[in-house]
């Protein structure tokens, strides 16, 4: 496998942080060597969430350890780690995530939020490792996206960069359209039932399929209108059914007042199991990467 840079042979815990299930792995050599998934307490307690962080984390863990990345569904303070309005865990409004594990493990803790795990997971283990600028587009629940320049994950200053789903779109914002919500608000049935129905030939499914292209690739025009990347690599559960709006989103991008530009840009699924894993860990390369090149 190509490597970005022998950074990515230490092993490394990463650690995704979900409303439901708290998941890790421990990577080796660019693959996850050990893995662990662990409900969040019904309770939701602050303390209660925290004691499962940590012991996912002391369950991976073994003395060659470089370091823990977290991946965490809400706004961070990246540098110094702290996560506020966990979506889905809404006890967590401000939790210092990186001090309390960094006293606890005695290791550098970075913390990201989840779009930005999966853009630089793809930049150290998926269609980003011979590309030096894209965005990574996260269609889920909800829409989200990281940024990749140069070769690393964009720094910004609230944690706000790629936040497309914001932007004002029709009656609504993109997000209403371009996640999975838009099945839901408009067929009343989730993604992965409209496309079982679109695969057998539904009519309205195949409808569905087709709107939602032409409006992920109005999206997609608006990330090349901002960052003019390279290549957007989509993921979340909605990325699945990529086959089925391929199509009507490659027309709509295609519409881009700069037709070489709408020509060029590479527009694929991600291909990668556990990226959230590997995304949290990939922080930590991430960080380590800049510091080496800088001096």
């Amino acid at each position: 496998m190509y490597k970005i840079n022998p950074i990515i042979d230490q092993p490394v815990i990463g650690l995704d942080i979900g409303g439901t299930t708290i998941r890790g792995g421990r990577i080796e050599n660019g693959r996850i060597v050990s893995a662990l998934n662990v409900a969040v307490p019904k309770t939701r307690a602050p303390h209660d969430v925290m004691c499962v962080v940590e012991k996912v984390i002391s369950e991976l863990m073994d003395g060659r350890i470089a370091g823990i990345g977290v991946g965490v569904p809400s706004v961070v303070d990246i540098q110094r780690g702290i996560v506020y309005d966990v979506e889905n865990i809404p006890s967590w409004k401000e939790v210092h995530l990186k001090a309390v594990l960094e006293q606890a493990f005695g290791l550098q803790v970075h913390v990201n939020n989840d779009a930005n795990c999966f853009a630089v997971g793809e930049r150290y283990f998926g269609y980003g490792m011979e590309i030096d600028d894209f965005v990574g587009l996260v269609t889920g629940t909800g829409m989200g996206a990281g940024i990749i320049k140069n070769g690393h994950l964009l720094p910004d200053q609230n944690c706000g960069a790629g936040e497309f789903g914001i932007m004002p779109y029709l009656d609504r914002s993109l997000e209403y359209y371009c996640s999975g919500n838009f099945f839901n608000a408009f067929y009343g049935r989730s993604a992965e039932d409209m496309a079982v129905l679109a695969e057998q030939g539904n009519p309205e499914a195949m409808d569905a399929f087709e709107k939602y292209g032409r409006h992920l690739g109005v999206a997609i025009k608006m990330v090349m209108a901002s960052l003019d990347p390279q290549m957007v690599v989509i993921g979340g559960g909605v990325s699945q059914t990529f086959q089925l709006y391929e199509q009507s989103m490659r027309r709509e991008v295609l519409e881009f007042p700069f037709p070489g530009s709408a020509r060029k840009i590479k527009i694929l699924p991600s291909r990668i199991d556990n990226i959230a894993i590997l995304g949290a860990a990939a922080l930590y390369y991430d960080m380590h990467l800049l510091k080496a090149q800088a001096g």
